[in-house]
């Protein structure tokens, strides 16, 4: 099976190269295939994998003749992960709309092409949403310009599987913790960072009120999502293209009362309480959470809890070196 993932070297793309590579996907049938070629694409180099069916492949994911040579007349699975942050798209609105919206258009293009409607998932955002009030519930209203690209690419998708030009799938991806490595310029890295870098010993700031709530999903489970979402069966799919995944519902305060109880206090006093209007603004628009009943049903999962999202960053990537204890069975509960 030849597979296509855009935005490859980013944390959330190698770790789902690493998982194909290892388990493969089923087809549309049921069938388990192995991936014989796996496209790596992004503007910088992917890490290598040290496996000969992965092509690393660097190019501007808004050229139409590097989309054209990353997805080809064997490819039967597009993982469309390439995007600018929120925090960056809400700063260079022109550098958003190409990547976010026209680049996705061109990925959607080069698969109608194709005339063989390949699987494309496509990662969506919380960030669609508006506020939701008793007055007004829960709808797609961004308060972003990325939140309003990741709708309108939702909305190509959508039209282009209605009219059987492409087999495709939006994942709407609460905000990812915790991600290893460094901060981005995503208006939620503050999500990660707050848990991240105090575990490390690091200092970190926290852009906004610790009264704040967050829908958050575990990088373990969003892999699992994603692979999922490539091997769910089109006809249970029917018109709900647009899939609103699991995830879990923590006040920031609760997450810093986390870090406390794993790192020690000390670790909490690397939190630094700095308000950042810009920021805040943002985060303030994203629900809290959202119905992930149908998401369920469907076979996708969510994390536990708040503690079982930290339990998964302290196993698959808090550095060795890190002054954390691991959460006891006890603790997690």
């Amino acid at each position: 099976m030849h597979v296509t993932i855009t935005g490859a070297a980013g944390f959330l793309g190698l770790r789902l190269a690493r998982r194909l590579l290892d388990t493969g996907l089923r087809d549309s049938g049921g069938r388990h295939q192995a991936i014989t070629r796996l496209v790596l694409a992004d503007r910088i180099l992917a890490a290598d994998l040290n496996d000969a069916r992965a092509q690393p492949i660097i190019g501007d994911i808004a050229d139409p003749a590097f989309v054209d040579s990353i997805i080809g007349p064997q490819t039967a699975v597009v993982f469309h992960l390439a995007a600018v942050v929120s925090g960056q798209a809400e700063a260079d609105f022109d550098l958003g709309m190409r990547v976010n919206v026209d680049a996705s258009r061109l990925v959607l293009e080069r698969c109608r092409r194709l005339g063989r409607t390949p699987r494309l998932v496509f990662t969506s955002s919380v960030a669609v949403f508006g506020p939701a009030t008793t007055e007004a519930p829960l709808a797609v209203d961004p308060r972003s310009s990325y939140g309003m690209e990741k709708a309108v690419a939702e909305l190509m998708l959508k039209d282009f599987a209605r009219r059987g030009f492409v087999d495709g799938v939006v994942l709407r991806l609460p905000t990812i913790s915790v991600r290893p490595g460094l901060p981005n310029k995503a208006a939620s890295s503050f999500a990660s960072g707050i848990v991240r870098e105090p575990l490390s010993g690091v200092a970190t700031d926290c852009p906004v009120d610790p009264s704040t709530v967050l829908w958050l999903l575990s990088p373990r489970c969003a892999i699992q999502n994603l692979v999922h979402g490539a091997e769910l069966p089109g006809d249970r799919l029917a018109t709900a293209r647009v899939i609103d995944l699991p995830g879990v519902s923590v006040k920031v305060a609760d997450m810093i009362d986390t870090v406390a109880r794993v790192g020690g206090r000390g670790a909490e006093a690397l939190i630094r309480h700095r308000p950042d209007p810009a920021v805040e603004r943002i985060v303030a628009s994203w629900p809290p959470s959202w119905d992930d009943t149908a998401a369920r049903d469907l076979g996708f999962v969510g994390d536990d809890d708040f503690d079982a999202i930290v339990r998964a960053y302290v196993e698959d990537d808090l550095p060795s070196s890190s002054t954390a204890a691991p959460l006891s069975a006890t603790e997690a509960d």
